[in-house]
């Protein structure tokens, strides 16, 4: 058994809030700084200059790369051989996510109580994800995530009925009518299966996957590459401008689901989709 101190994930939380509110992942940053090359209007040419000098001017001066540094999603993987130690688990992640945003002077958006919205001043709680795993460490990912895009999000309860169309024209319905609102070229994360709640769970996985990286089960790798061919012929394009390159990918997760069932979720991220990752 491997101890783990709770001021141990506290710190690592800190510095990953920091992190990924102005480190962009490797591999979404070059897709927006390839997005020129791709675009095929001038006016969506100009708006991918606009986005990589403001990428340049996060790096050089430490500020966030967007203004909305979004409410912390945290995603913890934990070993079943791992026992964490002085503290409370949850309130070592509140207070690590604290931390981060009022240290690295983060905008704070979280009200304590959707009706009420008074504001808790520094961005707690957060959304937190547990799934205990084999092993004897603990992976952690914090994922900020802004609310321009996360409100275009839709789900829907389809029966085993539907097409592969139907499937592929939903996520392209829910993209144009985001329209300009979640700042595209977008990350779009789908959900297949599950029960209602697993399915916006897997969607909001998927936009922590590594744009880079397909499904690995070709089914699924296909129909991500279909479902970004559909929303890219939108003509939305950068910011809303028009063009041809109105999202950057498409990441499919999906998990068993009922006989009778086949839900299927959307969670858009915009262009700066934001995620950091560290192992205890």
């Amino acid at each position: 058994m491997r101890e783990i101190q709770a001021a141990q994930i506290t710190a690592t939380i800190r510095d990953l809030c920091i992190k990924a509110n102005k480190v962009l992942p490797e591999a979404l940053e070059s897709c927006i700084r390839c997005g020129a090359d791709k675009e095929q209007s001038e006016a969506g040419k100009a708006v991918f200059t606009d986005l990589c000098a403001n990428l340049d001017a996060a790096r050089e001066t430490g500020l966030p790369i967007c203004q909305d540094t979004g409410m912390a999603v945290i995603f913890m993987q934990i070993g079943q051989e791992v026992h964490i130690t002085g503290g409370d688990l949850r309130e070592a992640v509140n207070q690590g996510v604290a931390a981060g945003y009022l240290e690295g002077y983060l905008r704070c958006s979280v009200v304590s109580d959707p009706l009420e919205r008074i504001n808790t001043n520094n961005n707690t709680p957060a959304v937190l994800h547990l799934d205990i795993v084999p092993g004897e460490t603990v992976k952690i990912d914090v994922c900020p995530k802004g609310f321009g895009s996360e409100n275009m999000s839709a789900l829907k309860m389809f029966t085993p009925a539907a097409s592969k169309a139907d499937i592929v024209g939903f996520v392209r319905d829910i993209a144009a009518k985001a329209g300009s609102n979640p700042c595209p070229p977008m990350v779009i994360g789908v959900g297949i299966g599950g029960d209602f709640e697993q399915c916006a769970y897997l969607a909001k996985k998927a936009l922590c996957r590594d744009v880079s990286m397909r499904n690995p089960k070709p089914l699924y790798a296909e129909l991500e590459s279909e479902m970004l061919e559909s929303v890219n012929r939108l003509g939305i394009g950068p910011q809303g401008f028009g063009g041809t390159v109105t999202a950057l990918a498409v990441n499919i997760e999906q998990a068993p689901t009922h006989i009778a069932g086949l839900p299927i979720s959307v969670n858009i991220g915009c262009h700066v989709t934001r995620h950091a990752s560290a192992i205890l």
